[in-house]
């Protein structure tokens, strides 16, 4: 028999939100990327069906949501490198999550491993079909998807 090592990944793509599974899923991509010596790139998706039509309307608003958003990226970015991850970077971006991650942020960023959580935050996602899912059926990467 012989021996075979895991793989390693260089780039690990995680996506993030509030949900609990999306912070164990960002604690699992530090531990891997640490381990792997791999670049990390988090992402979080703007979602704009959870805005009302006026906000949806407004560019001051949105501008805000974005800033907002990015500004919380960034916070996960510093714990990765705090952690000991020399090479993070983030993508922040509009429209559906695992629509936008699959089709715009791993054409971009390139990645070879996707690490997302098994439950969206909140909402009528949870009831008509999973986010992780559609990355999994989709993505043309590997995926692991932590609960």
């Amino acid at each position: 028999m012989t021996e075979t090592k895991p793989r390693k990944f260089r780039h690990i793509l995680v996506g993030v939100d509030d949900s609990p599974d999306a912070q164990l899923a960002f604690r699992y991509a530090m531990n891997r990327a640490k381990s792997d010596g791999s670049t990390l790139t988090i992402t979080s998706i703007l979602e704009s069906d959870e805005m009302n039509v006026y906000q949806a309307l407004s560019k001051d608003f949105v501008h805000g949501q974005r800033d907002a958003l990015v500004q919380h990226v960034e916070g996960y970015r510093n714990l990765a490198l705090r952690f000991g991850i020399p090479d993070v970077s983030v993508v922040v971006a509009d429209g559906d999550p695992g629509e936008t991650i699959v089709r715009d942020v791993i054409l971009a960023v390139k990645p070879d491993l996707l690490v997302v959580g098994s439950l969206a935050k909140k909402g009528i996602r949870k009831r008509f079909g999973s986010q992780a899912a559609y990355m999994v059926k989709y993505a043309p990467i590997s995926v692991q998807v932590i609960r």
